[in-house]
């Protein structure tokens, strides 16, 4: 770009441009006008904000880049364009964003306005605030959205031989809460800035520690040797996690669950790969161990998901019912009650299993909402077989209790209000809880069962015989029934330590004062087994499947009539 004197013609052009030296310096970029002849560039008139970047020798060699730019535009024939430069100054990268638009021509020559500003303090901004949106404040390891650049940038800029793979481990910190909770958030943030140095110090070149949740880190590692190099690193973490963390007078050991996943290749979408040993450390939080991801996980893990979006819908809109299923008396064979149990038909997800849902509220803490509905549900439809009936019908109807709603939920009063608004007597519900909910928390248990009784609740032990009951809670518990779990009762007949453990429970049901009720009859076999060994109350497939509300009635109905005969 030259500054040479202007060509014949110029001043004549620029004659016609009134007052352009004080439109120049109005501006408040530095401008010039530029002239283009025979591919060469002349400097007509500019601003003193220009004039200053001319005499900075690094201004005069933007400019020379900027010509090469310019004449791109002119000879794709476009009127106006913009665009980026950067250059190496004496404190770091600068930016400048220069533009060119074309002002008109005369006798063979385009004139330009040429202008640069200064772009090095917004992109030093925006480069900052980039950086705090993809790392973590507190360790300045990358977040979960800057792991995903970071691991990007590998893929693309690193050489990988074709048989490579990469590798995501998800590390979930144990008993992190504890800390928060005894000892305070300071206290904390220190145990997670001392572990995420531990774990930078697992890392080889080329690998990625990030922190992408609370108490949860990963670590992209490139596999050589597939396997094998995930547990060597697996090994390095479990090595540099082993010595206690000193927080104030405190040492605390550090145990954590870790979940891997492996790259099919390198195609595979990262994103993927790391759901994958999210949904694997899921599975070593219970295990106990290390785990790598197996086929069918995260179709599981996102099924959980759609299951507990659709369930909240469900719940908030009525979509789920209860199904019934009698309750026999072994002696007289009178319908005594119905066990409710929850049923679910969605029109995306179809038939889902209670175990599966039930599971899934659990976790997600849907529980309490669909708990409260059963007992609501099941009171009603109490109320609704009595006036069809014209009077109380002489059954009861079993809810089950989950450990979960148990810790979380004001549970008599549900049940208080759910005999209210019903107006139902109390001895017409029987709660069902297992042996865990009891274990889980005695003293809240032994305050539950109590509420319940005062409502006049009967309160039943489920799938008595595979927990840890003892003698001691059964005497001191106002329980009324004990369910003897279907896995002892099923199979009976032909397993001998089975109908020990069953004539068991029987007689020390019969030493307690508590009636027994045995599930998972499926035979008149068994049923007239069971009748012969004393045992009040059974249920199965032999006497009926779980049945719509309608259905249970005219069960009870045809039954009644036919007793009554």
């Amino acid at each position: 770009m030259s500054d040479a004197l202007a060509l014949e013609g110029d001043d004549a052009y620029l004659a016609q441009v009134a007052g352009i030296d004080q439109w120049l310096n109005a501006l408040p970029q530095a401008a010039a006008i530029l002239s283009v002849f025979d591919d060469q560039f002349h400097l007509l008139r500019h601003n003193p904000r220009f004039s200053e970047a001319l005499h900075a020798a690094p201004a005069n060699a933007l400019l020379e880049q900027c010509a090469d730019r310019l004449r791109q535009s002119i000879v794709q024939g476009i009127e106006s364009s913009s665009f980026e430069m950067r250059r190496d100054g004496r404190l770091g990268p600068e930016y400048f964003t220069c533009t060119a638009g074309r002002l008109g021509s005369a006798e063979g020559r385009d004139y330009y306005l040429f202008t640069i500003s200064d772009r090095t303090n917004e992109r030093t901004i925006e480069k900052n605030l980039r950086r705090e949106l993809l790392s973590d404040g507190l360790t300045a390891l990358p977040n979960r959205t800057g792991f995903g650049e970071e691991i990007d940038d590998r893929l693309r800029n690193s050489h990988w031989p074709d048989n490579a793979q990469f590798g995501i481990l998800a590390i979930d910190l144990s008993r992190f809460s504890r800390v928060n909770e005894s000892l305070g958030p300071m206290a904390g943030d220190e145990l997670l800035i001392t572990v995420a140095k531990r774990l930078k110090s697992c890392l080889r070149q080329g690998d990625v520690l990030a922190r992408i949740g609370g108490n949860d880190f990963a670590i992209f590692a490139r596999l050589n040797n597939g396997l094998s190099d995930i547990l060597h690193i697996v090994q390095r973490i479990d090595e540099a996690l082993s010595s206690p963390i000193r927080l104030s007078d405190l040492q605390i050991r550090v145990d954590c669950a870790i979940g891997c996943a492996l790259s099919i290749d390198l195609k595979e979408d990262p994103d993927d790969v790391v759901r994958k040993a999210q949904a694997a450390v899921k599975i070593a939080k219970q295990s106990g161990k290390v785990e790598i991801y197996r086929n069918g996980v995260l179709k599981e893990a996102q099924r959980r998901f759609s299951i507990e979006s659709r369930l909240r819908d469900v719940l908030a809109q009525g979509g789920l019912t209860l199904a019934y299923q009698p309750l026999i008396h072994l002696q007289t064979g009178e319908i005594t009650g119905f066990e409710a149990l929850a049923r679910w038909h969605d029109e995306e997800l179809g038939n889902v299993w209670p175990s599966e849902f039930i599971a899934v509220a659990e976790e997600s803490g849907l529980i309490t909402s669909l708990g409260r509905w059963a007992a609501y549900e099941a009171a009603q439809a109490l109320s609704r077989w009595d006036a069809k009936f014209g009077q109380a019908l002489p059954v009861s109807v079993n809810v089950n209790l989950s450990p979960i709603q148990m810790a979380r939920d004001d549970v008599a009063s549900v049940f208080e209000e759910a005999l209210r608004y019903s107006g139902v007597a109390g001895n017409r519900l029987t709660a069902e809880l297992t042996e865990s909910a009891i274990i889980a928390d005695p003293e809240k248990a032994r305050k539950l069962l109590f509420a319940l009784k005062d409502l006049d609740m009967a309160i039943a032990m489920d799938d008595f015989g595979t927990g840890f009951s003892n003698l001691a809670s059964l005497h001191s518990l106002p329980i009324d029934i004990l369910k003897i779990d279907r896995s002892f009762v099923s199979s009976m007949l032909g397993d001998h330590d089975k109908a020990v453990i069953v004539r068991t429970i029987l007689s020390l049901a019969e030493s307690l004062n508590l009636r027994v009720t045995a599930e998972g009859i499926e035979t008149q076999e068994l049923a007239h087994k069971l009748q012969a060994m004393g045992c009040w109350q059974g249920q199965g497939y032999y006497f009926a499947r779980p049945m719509s509300e309608a259905d249970a009635y005219d069960y009870w109905r045809a039954r009644w009539n036919f007793e009554t005969v």
